[in-house]
Formats: C-alpha cells, sequence, structure tokens
C-alpha cells in the first residue's frame, strides 16, 4: 500500500544540551492516503513540535520525513513548507483579517479556472458559500473553522495538518464539525493529521491514533486495537481513564493496596506489572477508620463519580445518586466481584 507521509527515526530538541532531553524521541509512524491520524497526549507532549516538523517549520535533529516517497526532512535537508503541497489549520485558524472569506480562501492557489471552481465547490460543501463576501470578524468560530479548512484544501493538497483546531469550539459547534471532517477529507481524497489532547475525539473520527507521552509514541493503532488492547498503563490510564493500582507478590498470590486478584496459580507477571479496571469495578463506603479519604465528588446525571485518595495513590469510583458521602469523608475501597480488570503489559484479563 502507498504511503502519503512517512515519519522514520525523528528526534528533535530546541536546545541541545548535556542531559539529551528530547522533545521528540525516535518517532515512527506512517500515514496512507486519505487516512486521518490523530496525534494525542497530554499538553508537553510534543504533539504541535511533530507537527511543525512535518510542516517544515522546524528541521530535525535525527531521523527524516517522506511524502509521497519524497525526502523533505532530515538533519541537513528542509524543503520549505510552501514546497511541501501540505495544507495548515491553526488553533485561532490564522486567516487574513483584511481579507474576505472568498479572498482568504483563494489566497494560495492560482487563479485558473480549474482551481477557482475547487474552491467554488469546497464552499459549497462546507456549507460557507453564502459567506463568501464577509470578513473574519462577521464570523462565528465554527464558520471560520470552516473558512480555514477550506483555504487548507483549496490548492488541492493531499495531506492536511490540524493542530487542536475545535478546541475553541463550543460543545454543541465542536461535536457538528469534528463529525463532518471525515466525510470532508475524503470527498477531497485528503490525508490528515490531527492534534488533540481529546481522547474521546481522537477515537471517535480517526483511523489510527498515536498516543504520546514525553515525546515517544506509547501505542499507534487503530481506536479498537487501542480500546481492546491497550500498550501499557499510560495509555489505559490517560486514554480511558481508568485505575490504575501496582501489583504485589505476597503469600503466594498476586495483591493489590485493597485486595487480592484472582488469577491462575501458573501467572507469572513481572515486579513492574500494574492491575487496571473501570470505576464501576469497585465501590467506596463510608469508613472513619480507613485509609482513603474522599477529594472530589463529580455530579454524573445518571450517578457521582468520587475521586478517593490513599497517599499517592489516588482511584475513581462510579457509585449511585444515593451515596452519602462528601469532600473530606474516610472510606474503605473494595473489588466488586464479577467485575473485569487487566493486567499489563502482559494483557491478561480476569475477573474479581
Amino acid at each position: 500500500m502507498s504511503t502519503e507521509l512517512e515519519v522514520c527515526n525523528l528526534s528533535h530538541e530546541f536546545k541541545p544540551n548535556k542531559k539529551n532531553k528530547w522533545v521528540l524521541k525516535d518517532i515512527n509512524l506512517s500515514i496512507r492516503p486519505g487516512e486521518l491520524v490523530g496525534l494525542l497526549g497530554p499538553s508537553g507532549c510534543g504533539k504541535t513540535t511533530l507537527l511543525r516538523l512535518i510542516a517544515g517549520f522546524e528541521k530535525p535533529i535525527r531521523g527524516f520525513i517522506k511524502k509521497n516517497g519524497q525526502l523533505i526532512s532530515d538533519n541537513h535537508y528542509l524543503l520549505s513548507p510552501e514546497r511541501r503541497k501540505i495544507g495548515m489549520v491553526f488553533q485561532d485558524y490564522a486567516l487574513f483579517p483584511h481579507l474576505n472569506v472568498w479572498e482568504n480562501v483563494c489566497f494560495g492557489i492560482n487563479k485558473q479556472e480549474q482551481s477557482i471552481q475547487r474552491a467554488k465547490w469546497l464552499l459549497n460543501l462546507l456549507d460557507i458559500y453564502e459567506y463568501k463576501n464577509r470578513y473574519p470578524h462577521e464570523l462565528s468560530g465554527g464558520q471560520s473553522q470552516r473558512v480555514a479548512l477550506a483555504r487548507a484544501l483549496a490548492p488541492g493538497t493531499s495531506l492536511v495538518l490540524l493542530d487542536e483546531p475545535f478546541c475553541s469550539l463550543d460543545v454543541e459547534v465542536r461535536s457538528r464539525l469534528r463529525s463532518e471532517l471525515t466525510s470532508v477529507l475524503k470527498s477531497c481524497s485528503a490525508a490528515a493529521v490531527l492534534v488533540t489532547h481529546d481522547p474521546q475525539e481522537a477515537l471517535a473520527i480517526c483511523d489510527r491514533v498515536a498516543v504520546l507521552r514525553s515525546g515517544e509514541i506509547q501505542q499507534y493503532a487503530t481506536p479498537f486495537d487501542i480500546v481492546s488492547k491497550p500498550s501499557n498503563h499510560f495509555v489505559g490510564q490517560f486514554v480511558f481513564q481508568k485505575n490504575i493500582l501496582p501489583i504485589k507478590y505476597i503469600d503466594n498470590s498476586y495483591s493489590t493496596f485493597i485486595g487480592k486478584l484472582n488469577l491462575p496459580n501458573n501467572t507469572s507477571i513481572s515486579s513492574e506489572s500494574v492491575c487496571m479496571f473501570d470505576k464501576n469495578s469497585i465501590r467506596i463506603q463510608p469508613s472513619s477508620n480507613d485509609l482513603f479519604t474522599v477529594i472530589s465528588k463529580e455530579y454524573r446525571i445518571n450517578n457521582y463519580v468520587y475521586t478517593v485518595r490513599c497517599d499517592n495513590l489516588k482511584l475513581r469510583s462510579e457509585m449511585s445518586l444515593d451515596t452519602n458521602l462528601s469532600i473530606g469523608d474516610k472510606c474503605k475501597v473494595e473489588f466488586i466481584q464479577e467485575k473485569n480488570f487487566l493486567i499489563l503489559p502482559e494483557n491478561i484479563k480476569s475477573k474479581f
């Protein structure tokens, strides 16, 4: 299968130093034509830096980037951004304030009939043709976002980079635009890289997702594979907000801080393994003599989600609305029988 974009052994740092504090380290990923790939991770993990390297705003310290098989970046060569034929949609949209919608969309294209017709087609596709004479200050956030996307796609680019394009939109507009993004890209036969820190957004619309932590890819897979087989406890905790407990081997059985694990006798796991489970797999109850303390209580329409803490250990529990616990209360935590748990990195599944 052909590759739209190939990133190989990419490493980058802004200020070389003795500690070798890499912003990105040994990044490897490929993007197929027409594929929407998500870069997912917490703030400061290197998502936007990787996007800037792909766009050509930075030159990598190590590794290389190819587009359609042609080298566009390595530590000796940097093809300028305007020659890469890559569209870019920024967080703030970066529309030219002195140009109207039509002029913004046509800014980067030649004025041949074919290009003009494509720009008109994009305005209609994104449902903004009626606003073509308006200026950016006369547009809503959602309309500005559509104009920015139309401008990125107007030159006929086969790859678009999206840097958290929905972060400043309200919930309803954000949901509607992200649901339309895939169909718009496919209509234009364009691949895209979407930077986001929202796991729900990445899993909902992306064909594959790269989960980053501290400049390294923790997992690069389809949403289904990430959900069914998370590569490590960071992926499980960040992407799904699951509970994580360290495991100890005591008296010929595996145990956690809140109870023993139901595992076959011949199970063998490492000393670094952890137990991962959902919020609804544990219950909390008032107990003035116990070690856990309620530190937050969130209303979720059909239930409460409590966060409890003991020293540096935090757990989240989904409880019914009739649960009578308040912030600051002492409580005990226990597993609920027959609920599922997963041992990582061994990917051993069992029930409490």
